[in-house]
């Protein structure tokens, strides 16, 4: 073990896709065969030294300050290859063989995937035998390290830690709580530590946020004490030979026993969160941090917020960097609070912002520049950083005295609100009654909304906004795949429509572009699972609505069919949990004005005949405090702006909702509380597994996706049976919807198409099989 110095800055991550996204297009066109495998390695290869090179142009010089947090497809699946969670008994695991895991082939499903703590990234699930080997493949990092070296970079190898790795895994059938089998995984990771050492590495980064968050596997003190005995294995002194420096990161919130536990342990370098919004809940945690960390631990903090956009108040950071060194820590380094996997590259190249709003801004590159600079001012002051403090010192005066930021009608209109919970009346069994005149048929069959965007869709989208389509001509290219897309819909059978929404680029980024108090980016991509990336909004101030958004297009679809269309909106709590937030107003008056804006909508679309209403929260588990003591606040916020959107639609007005690609069991009584009419859930992943956590209370109607959009797969009639089977032992078969987990935008209509017939013929043989025998 080297005695090397960790570096004065650092970032606990950094985005992985490419500043033009040059790992999502390898991906597609390896997955749809325009390239080999050879070509794709080649790609992912050079986009990883040129990673590294921009990263030590940024400042980033120090050996081992460059985190090597790179995956092919996710992090949690990188690692739980390397150590052998995944990947059986082989001694390497194909390429093929990784994407199968993730993405599934013709000849199995794939792994669960959820949502990464409370961000909108998504992880692949690890399944974990009750036994088996488990086979180290350290070649995975150090061909990593071999490639940075001989490009001339010293990287800090980066795993996802033992401790949150089986935390965050799932047993495999007849297995139990994969906690269990920490000491066998621990020494895998030995295996690789050795290896890594060998080859002179000195530092590796272990990720441990499972620490800072209330898991339903195993309480706080709980996973304090699987943390001890893994790191009081891994960090045993009488090994420290074998071994490289290890530095632990404890993002996305504070640490409580936790932190006794790893200080204890002693690491020889430790991050905490200490993020403005980490200190909001926890004001107390940098003086626990400094009281608890011994003087041959590095403490790396995490001032620079790593979640948000805003450019950082230097000033107020580095109070909270000199507060610890005050305080008696002797080693200290500054880093971003998370991963910046969570932020887009650059603000450099958005040449369409405002440019005071630009002013506020710090993405990825300007966030290694404010650690880099609060680095710098700590050791040697603030004169030596006198241009970023300058520029600091500006965004936040510039920001705070604008007129975008605040709206007085939109605050009068949220102040005459009424306080508390609100309620739509008459109650559910009342509405029901009302919506049997929509007369639908038992088990009905629907979609989540989105249909494919077909190259002609995205090309009419470009012609528009490079001038070379009129209104008029993009208006009717729009109505032209309206209309296919419900002819598709009526040739297939399905009983309630959708339009497709062709006219949308994004089910979030749409409406922050037709309401006021947002602003949008051209390339602020950032990557939410594999090779899908988004391009969040930023909600710059108050909210409103200057004018309907989607009731014309709706309106045109109903006129095409005979059966319903559905209007289709997305819900306020997943505008905010998709979009970069305000840190200057809480998240729930956000929520509220949204809200406001949305129920005009809700009455927009009744007035214009539109009779059943889905209002989309895939996002509600996704913000969901990571400690169980905030989580009843939020759920009060969040429910209330859903029903404000629905408070005052009509009886016979059927509100839909839908959920996806979350764990609902912690939940489910806020889903229930959401008073929805029909609640969409994903659980073709889990096999249905979700529906055992209903409650009596829970009385809405429910769709349980039967089919995995994620997933290239067709599923098979049979296979789609069998889970309307499961689906039926937990929903009566009049509560129960037939749909896909989740909206089909990123499929194509060769898959589309073959398997919504098969969803449709999977639902008529349920149905016939439930019909009484004459």
């Amino acid at each position: 073990m080297s005695a090397h110095t960790f570096p004065a800055a650092t970032i606990e991550g950094y985005p992985r896709v490419g500043p033009n996204r040059e790992l999502k297009k390898a991906l597609e066109s390896y997955w749809a065969g325009r390239i080999d495998a050879g070509t794709f390695t080649s790609t992912a290869h050079s986009l990883r030294v040129d990673t590294y090179a921009r990263l030590r142009n940024l400042g980033l010089t120090g050996d081992y300050a460059i985190p090597a947090d790179v995956a092919l497809y996710d992090q949690v699946l990188e690692t739980a290859l390397t150590v052998g969670l995944l990947g059986g008994d082989a001694d390497e695991v194909p390429l093929d063989e990784e994407f199968a895991l993730a993405r599934g082939n013709a000849e199995r499903a794939p792994l669960e995937m959820t949502k990464w703590f409370d961000t909108n990234y998504h992880y692949i699930v690890p399944e974990v035998a009750e036994a088996g080997r488990f086979v180290a493949r350290p070649d995975r990092v150090l061909s990593l390290v071999a490639e940075a070296r001989a490009a001339g970079h010293t990287v800090r190898p980066y795993l996802v830690g033992p401790v949150t790795l089986l935390a965050l895994s799932k047993p495999a059938e007849g297995a139990g709580n994969p906690l269990e089998r920490l000491a066998e995984l621990t020494e895998s990771y030995r295996v690789v530590l050795s290896s890594l050492a060998a080859a002179g590495v000195d530092w590796i980064q272990l990720a441990e946020p499972a620490l800072t968050a209330d898991l339903q596997v195993a309480p706080d003190d709980r996973l304090a004490d699987h943390a001890a005995t893994a790191y009081g294995t891994l960090l045993d002194a009488r090994v420290g030979a074998e071994r490289p420096n290890v530095l632990v990161t404890t993002p996305y919130g504070s640490l409580r026993a936790g932190l006794d536990a790893l200080t204890q342990a002693a690491p020889e370098a430790l991050h905490v969160d200490l993020a403005p919004a980490t200190l909001a809940t926890d004001p107390e945690y940098p003086r626990r941090v400094a009281a608890a960390v011994g003087p041959e631990t590095t403490l790396v903090a995490g001032v620079v917020d790593g979640r948000n956009v805003w450019a950082a108040d230097l000033r107020e950071r580095l109070t909270v960097l000199e507060s610890l060194r005050d305080a008696g820590v002797e080693k200290l380094s500054v880093s971003s609070s998370v991963s910046l996997l969570h932020v887009p590259h650059t603000v450099a190249v958005e040449t369409k912002l405002p440019v005071d709003v630009a002013g506020w801004l710090s993405f990825a590159d300007e966030k290694i520049g404010e650690a880099t600079a609060l680095a710098t001012a700590l050791n040697d002051g603030t004169v030596a950083a006198a241009d970023a403090f300058a520029r600091s010192d500006r965004a936040v005066r510039t920001r705070r005295e604008s007129h975008r930021t605040h709206d007085e009608a939109v605050q009068a209109r949220v102040a005459e609100l009424p306080e508390g919970a609100v309620q739509r009346e008459p109650a559910f069994a009342g509405r029901v009654e009302a919506q049997k005149s929509l007369d639908l048929p038992e088990l009905p069959t629907t979609t989540i909304g989105s249909f494919p965007q077909t190259a002609e869709v995205r090309k009419a989208r470009a012609g528009h906004r490079a001038g070379e389509l009129t209104d008029a001509e993009y208006e009717a290219a729009l109505k032209e795949e309206i209309r296919s897309v419900i002819d598709l819909q009526e040739r297939l059978g399905l009983d309630v429509l959708v339009h497709g929404e062709p006219e949308r680029n994004d089910m979030v980024q749409y409406f922050a572009e037709l309401l006021d108090g947002f602003v949008t980016t051209e390339f602020g991509w950032v990557q939410s699972y594999g090779s899908r990336c988004t391009r969040p909004p930023l909600v710059i101030g108050d909210v409103s609505r200057p004018e309907a958004m989607t009731v014309e297009w709706a309106r045109y679809a109903q006129s095409l069919s005979e059966k319903h269309v559905k209007g289709m909106l997305t819900g306020p709590v997943t505008i905010l949990a998709w979009s970069f937030t305000r840190d200057d107003v809480p998240l729930s008056v956000s929520a509220d004005q949204i809200a406001l804006a949305l129920a005009d909508e809700v009455a927009d679309l009744e007035n214009a005949g539109i009779r059943i209403i889905q209002i989309d929260e895939p996002a509600l588990r996704e913000l969901l405090p990571l400690r169980s003591d905030a989580r009843a606040s939020y759920l009060d916020w969040a429910v209330r702006s859903f029903r404000l959107v629905a408070l005052d639609a009509k009886p016979d007005t059927q509100i839909h909702t839908h959920l996806c690609y979350s764990e609902f069991g912690q939940i489910i009584e806020a889903v229930a509380a959401l008073d929805a009419d029909v609640t969409s859930i994903e659980a073709a992943r889990s096999r249905m597994e979700l529906l055992g956590d209903l409650e009596d209370s829970f009385t809405s109607e429910i769709g349980p996706g039967i089919w995995d959009i994620h997933s290239p797969r067709v599923p098979s009639v049979g296979e789609l049976s069998e889970l309307i089977k499961a689906a039926l032992v937990n929903v009566p078969a009049e509560r129960l919807w037939i749909n896909p987990d989740c909206g089909l935008k990123t499929r194509g209509y060769a898959e589309v198409e073959p398997a919504l017939r098969n969803l449709v013929l999977a639902r008529d043989l349920v149905a016939e099989s439930l019909q009484p025998v004459k």
